[in-house]
């Protein structure tokens, strides 16, 4: 086993667990499953399991909240009455470790009870790939010393809450299908979704189940008398279904569950496998000569292939992928600009998915264009299942009461140009006509058609503005004229001409419709094109240096560069009122501008003076930073402070050097990092020929390979000794 593909934990800190729930997070693109252990019983919340799309809105809350569904994990071994568990007894010995290569969760625990009975358990799981409605848990056991009696207890536990204590079920209907098979099933409150679980406990043990009687928590046990060298298996198979994929969820989950017997653990799990060999294949990459960034390269891939639906265009991937509470499971920009890059190139059928769930919430976009004043189609800062703006306007209140105002939703109004941006990548990459013709191009249009509507004419000047928003830079809330803002939207309109006449020129009759549907005539065009010609895109002329926004350099300076070490932000530390009027910067903003749009923003001296003014501004407080950084900084050939970079990135999860990652994964880093290896240090581009790249890499780094796709065939980037290419290769 390359050890590449394994996270591994041995002892941990109490404080450091809900990390590790974190880093070893199950999914399949459908659900993801924290890594709970099996046997606490005393976890504040259970909140170990969530689907794709279940978004409620609990009476009293300020905003949707992705409902946590049913915790499958909990199962109870009792070894002569005494419960095993980490309290109980000695641990003489423990390991697990996440295999990202099969995606599946092993844990090793060599366990003394306090009779003196000595077990050895492994406990293995896995989320179904191959079949995503199955989850599936096996005990492996040995007594090594004794011969005491075992007992077995696992079911169904409904009584789950997130961290904020709010209900988003109905009462929970259980029942029994068998003597050793449970079911539940609820709806949510307000949004209507059903869900429903069936699980099966199996043994190879000569036991008797039995039901144990709690509405709220169905369970099924069984007993038996073990021998000093005896082994034992105890199989947990979990099925789940919802409204949104079945017109009677419990029913299917039932059926499902029946053939998930029959099939046994060996089986589902082979076939989960070979579907993650063929995941790996497109997807890997190998960086030999720096083992944590080969793993952390692998771990990051991993997180955003479990949380990509693979069947579903209806719904994306939150902020914090499917394996925690943060962000309530919002989707944002992180999506677009930092994950979707990934899967464009190695599995750009998922890519697809994910862009197809912004063209069916298309409808709540041009309802929020409506509501402010503006035509076409202004997409949501933070979006759930409607497509409507979702984003809180306060927040909850602190322990003194203080709430702080959101502004964010109706200010950070870029998403609308950084979704086009992802569309008209995937559509370089792919040659997916198909989608542009039907989907792709309406999206890209009407969002020209917000920004057209958006602009305001500023007639001392003679220049077209954008005022009034909020840039990646988020310290800094009701700027006007944000550089990337305004580029984002000249490029955006830029792209919608050509869109436009590929439409006209390949697909006229789709062209007509969309004109008439969107009010697409000759003057709309005029428009765009003065909009084109005259909008202001603050620079220095001096300098050569792009200004943030207006009047940025009026701040407060501060050093931000002397704040080290730390992990929290110095909003944190200065305060969020104070730090609004300092010269901090949250997270790349020019240089998010750089990274996107390359020599576009302007020439080498350009982008060298911009990074030499906004690096040492920022305060890297957002996850999506550091990668982005790295990024820029190995185009423009800074390769020391590039790995730096790069493997502060690396780090954000695994090592949590932002002291959050117990509220999910980061999705956004972990797409930036392959986006800063990938376009930043291999230099990955398109030319009119293909693929080509522009190798830069950091001492130390003996050979990097990775695949990608290019309108259907397959193309392979390797880096070694001095010598560089990128091949067509066998799919």
């Amino acid at each position: 086993m390359d050890i590449g593909y394994l996270i591994r934990e041995h002892l941990t800190s109490p404080v450091q667990a809900q990390q590790f729930e974190t880093l070893f997070t199950i999914g399949n693109g459908y659900v993801g499953v924290r890594g709970l252990l099996e046997e606490d019983s005393a976890h504040p919340t259970f909140d170990s399991t969530r689907v794709h799309g279940l978004f409620n809105l609990a009476e009293g809350d300020l905003s949707p909240d992705l409902a946590p569904a049913p915790h499958w994990l909990g199962l109870t071994l009792e070894f002569d009455g005494y419960r095993f568990g980490y309290e109980n007894g000695r641990v003489l010995g423990l390991e697990r470790e996440l295999d990202v290569r099969s995606a599946s969760l092993t844990r090793r625990v060599l366990w003394q009870s306090p009779a003196g009975d000595v077990v050895r358990l492994t406990f293995e799981r896995f989320a179904s790939t191959a079949d995503e409605h199955v989850l599936a848990l096996r005990v492996s056991g040995r007594v090594l010393h004794g011969a005491p009696r075992v007992r077995v207890c696992g079911g169904i536990e409904t009584r789950v809450s997130l961290p904020s204590g709010y209900n988003h079920w109905q009462p929970w209907k259980t029942g029994s299908i068998e003597p050793d098979a449970i079911w539940a099933r609820s709806q949510t409150t307000q949004s209507g979704y059903t869900l429903a679980m069936a699980a099966a406990l199996v043994t190879d043990l000569d036991a008797v189940p039995s039901l144990l009687a709690d509405g709220a928590h169905p369970q099924v046990e069984f007993g038996a008398a073990l021998d000093e060298g005896q082994t034992f298996t105890v199989t947990k198979l979990v099925t789940l279904f919802t409204s949104r994929d079945s017109a009677d969820p419990l029913v299917d989950a039932q059926a499902a569950l029946s053939r998930a017997r029959q099939a046994g653990y060996d089986a589902l799990y082979a076939a989960h496998c070979e579907r993650w060999g063929r995941l790996w294949a497109d997807s890997d990459v190998v960086l030999e000569g720096d083992p944590f960034l080969q793993q952390a390269l692998r771990f990051c891939i991993y997180h955003v292939l479990i949380a990509a639906p693979q069947h579903d265009d209806q719904v994306s991937i939150g902020a914090k992928t499917l394996s925690g509470a943060g962000y309530r499971g919002h989707v944002f920009w992180d999506t677009e600009l930092f994950m979707v890059p990934l899967l464009t190139l190695t599995q750009p059928q998922l890519a697809r998915n994910l862009l197809m769930y912004r063209y069916h919430r298309l409808p709540g976009a041009r309802a929020k264009a409506r509501a402010n004043g503006y035509e076409g189609a202004m997409f949501p800062w933070e979006s759930a299942d409607t497509g409507d703006e979702v984003t809180p306007q306060w927040t909850l209140p602190d322990a003194s009461g203080k709430r702080i105002r959101i502004w964010t939703g109706e200010l950070e109004q870029h998403v609308t140009s950084d979704i086009a941006y992802a569309i008209a990548q995937y559509w370089q990459w792919t040659g997916d006509d198909v989608f542009m013709r039907d989907y792709g191009a309406e999206i890209v249009l009407d969002g020209a058609r917000f920004w057209a509507s958006r602009v305001e004419w500023n007639a001392a000047e003679g220049r077209y503005e954008i005022r009034n928003v909020i840039g990646p830079d988020e310290y800094h809330e009701d700027v006007d004229n944000s550089v990337f803002t305004n580029a984002m939207a000249r490029w955006h309109l830029q792209t919608a001409q050509q869109v436009w006449a590929w439409l006209n020129e390949r697909h006229p009759e789709r062209a007509a419709t969309l004109g008439r549907e969107l009010s697409i005539d000759q003057v709309a065009l005029d428009r765009w094109q003065d909009v084109i010609d005259r909008i202001y895109l603050p620079f220095d002329p001096e300098r050569r240096i792009h200004i943030q926004y207006d009047n940025f350099f009026d701040l407060k300076p501060v050093d931000v560069l002397a704040y080290q070490p730390r992990v929290a932000s110095l909003q944190s530390v200065f305060g969020y009122e104070a730090t609004r009027h300092l010269r901090i910067i949250k997270q790349a903003d020019v240089v998010m501008l750089m990274a996107l749009l390359g020599a576009q923003v302007g020439d080498r001296d350009v982008r060298l003076n911009n990074w030499e003014t906004y690096y040492p501004l920022c305060d890297h407080g957002s996850s999506l930073s550091p990668a982005v950084h790295a990024w820029v900084a190995a185009r423009l050939g800074k390769l020391d402070l590039a790995r730096e970079l790069f493997e502060h990135a690396a780090e954000i999860d695994l090592r949590d050097n932002k002291g959050n990652s117990r509220d999910g994964i980061h999705g956004a880093a972990c797409g930036g990092l392959w986006q800063a290896l990938a376009f930043g240090f291999a230099g990955l581009h398109l030319t009119a020929e293909g693929p080509a790249i522009d190798p830069h890499l950091p001492a130390g780094w003996d050979r990097l390979q990775f695949s990608v796709r290019y309108r259907g065939e397959r193309y392979t980037v390797t880096v070694e000794g001095g010598e560089a290419r990128i091949e067509r290769s066998q799919p």
